[in-house]
């Protein structure tokens, strides 16, 4: 796929991105994997979060999905699960906020009656060529939504998770082989995947599982919202395979980590990279 130069403004849309993202709406099929399972998705309007949300909901879960403010990229979304034949909650809000955060977990509860997925997907991301031009505000803001909305979102739903129960969070490549251009994200991924290993240990006598999902470039609205026109244009030429990744090639990793099948995987951390390892 080549995609041409462009831009949005942050945090995106579907609708304007060129060529339109794959999310499996037409390919993907589900075969009962999470059965009547209640999960939460954070960034479940697009990109990434979408095409989970799809697969979640044909694979027979409830799904919360938890976003920004793209209101109709969300609706959009909901309209899949709900065509899945699975009820969709749309919850809108900033991750930023810690009461936010707890929210989003007691309208699952309040809708669902339990939680047994959650899935801490939403990220922020802007570039910059040199440290002095990082905002201070958008460095504190950078955390806050991609590694301290984890916290917030994990610590209240812990209670609410019986034993079987996964917990999945959007790492990144940025964890092992940090963009330069891209300092707060890459840090804040290299955060996440600390996080998961050692909560992945706090939770296991539990009997709740903890795992990330280190993507390498994937093709979504995040891309033209927050790279400059040119990088864009290259984007995912730099992998092995030559090529960005459809959200549709990711989703399948989140609904193993998330189904009775992978009862004894815990602590790790997947690439889904076309081609690049991950240490």
């Amino acid at each position: 796929m080549n995609q041409p130069a462009q831009q949005q403004q942050p945090p995106g849309v579907e609708a304007d991105l060129r060529p339109r993202a794959d999310h499996g709406e037409t390919s993907y099929r589900g075969s009962g994997k999470l059965q009547d399972k209640a999960t939460i998705i954070t960034g479940g309007d697009s990109g990434i979060g979408r095409a989970v949300a799809i697969a979640f909901a044909r694979e027979g879960a409830d799904v919360l999905i938890s976003y920004l403010n793209e209101h109709e990229d969300a609706q959009e979304t909901a309209r899949l699960v709900e065509e899945a034949g699975r009820r969709a909650v749309l919850m809108p809000g900033d991750l930023a906020e810690p009461a936010h955060c707890r929210a989003i977990v007691e309208r699952a509860v309040a809708e669902f009656g339990r939680i047994d997925v959650l899935v801490n997907n939403a990220a922020f991301q802007m570039s910059h060529d040199s440290i002095e031009e990082i905002p201070d505000a958008e460095w504190d803001y950078t955390f806050a939504v991609n590694i301290t909305a984890m916290f917030h979102t994990c610590k209240a739903a812990v209670k609410h998770m019986a034993p079987g129960s996964s917990i999945i969070n959007t790492t990144s490549v940025n964890s092992d082989n940090p963009k330069p251009t891209l300092l707060a994200y890459a840090t804040t991924k290299g955060a996440i995947a600390n996080f998961t290993g050692g909560l992945a240990q706090l939770l296991a006598e539990k009997g709740i599982r903890v795992n990330s999902v280190a993507p390498g470039p994937i093709w979504t609205p995040l891309i033209p919202a927050t790279m400059p026109p040119d990088q864009v244009e290259s984007f995912g030429q730099q992998v092995p395979m030559k090529r960005p990744g459809q959200p549709a090639e990711v989703a399948p990793v989140y609904v193993l980590l998330a189904s009775n099948q992978a009862s004894y995987i815990s602590g790790a951390r997947i690439a889904v990279t076309g081609g690049t390892p991950i240490l």
